[in-house]
Parts: structure tokens; C-alpha cells; sequence
């Protein structure tokens, strides 16, 4: 089956890196895996991938710091960031606007846990805008 996106999953929790890649392996996207901020950054780096399905709350690097440094640096491209965390939105949302003065660039944001059907759908959508996005 030929991959039609590259998908780079970054959480710290082995047991939600493995569900998310048991969801989206039953559809054509090749996956990456990352347990930290900074181990995310190191891949985008290697490989742009077509989105990032990013934690907030890790070591290292935390998921918000990953957001400014994407979004903050035009030597990366603008990569879809689709959030799968935790922490409720209106909580990540003000800490990352008090932190940066800026809202959060993101694409989508989930709260855990998330039904795998759902997971699906958002990560097609955003595929799909990006695609349309590129033409």
C-alpha cells in the first residue's frame, strides 16, 4: 500500500504512542515516533512530515515549546500540528498566549482520550486542507 502522508506521533506515554499507531496503521500513512520535545525537533529536522500529532506535557522539550519553535523560525515549512493531550483547551490556550502573546498556531486539538474513529476523521481533515493547501 503506497504511504499518502507521513505522520510524526510525539508523546512521552509509550501506551499512547502505541494506540495512535495501532488507529493509524490501518490507513495508508507511514508513522514516526517521538517520546520527548526534543526528539520531535531532531525529526522534523531529518524529515518534514505532513503532520504532527503532538503532546503538550513531556520532558525535555514540552509540547509548547515544540509549537514556538515551529512556528516561530521560518527555516521549517508550516507543518499541520494536530494537539492529542491532557491538558483541557482552554488551559493550553492561555498558558501558551501568556507565555508567547500569540494564540496557539495549531490545526486541531483533542482532548485524551479520544475514540479511534475520531482520531481518523481530524487527521484525514487536516491532511486533506493541507493537500489543498499545496495546489
Amino acid at each position: 500500500m503506497q504511504k499518502l502522508a507521513n505522520i510524526l506521533v510525539a508523546d512521552d506515554d509509550p501506551d499512547i504512542r502505541e494506540a495512535v499507531k495501532i488507529v493509524l496503521e490501518t490507513q495508508p500513512y507511514g508513522l514516526a515516533f517521538a517520546s520527548d520535545g526534543e526528539e520531535c525537533l531532531e525529526r522534523v529536522k531529518k524529515e518534514t512530515p505532513d503532520l504532527i500529532i503532538l503532546d503538550l506535557l513531556m520532558p525535555k522539550k514540552d509540547g509548547f515549546e515544540v509549537i514556538k519553535e515551529l512556528r516561530g523560525y521560518h527555516s521549517y515549512p508550516r507543518i499541520p500540528i494536530l494537539i492529542l493531550t491532557a491538558v483541557k483547551k482552554e488551559a493550553g490556550d492561555r498558558r501558551y498566549e501568556l507565555e508567547t502573546g500569540l494564540s496557539m498556531d495549531v490545526d486541531d486539538y483533542i482532548e485524551k482520550p479520544i475514540e479511534p474513529d475520531d482520531l481518523i476523521h481530524r487527521v484525514k481533515k487536516i491532511l486533506a486542507r493541507g493537500r489543498k493547501e499545496k495546489k
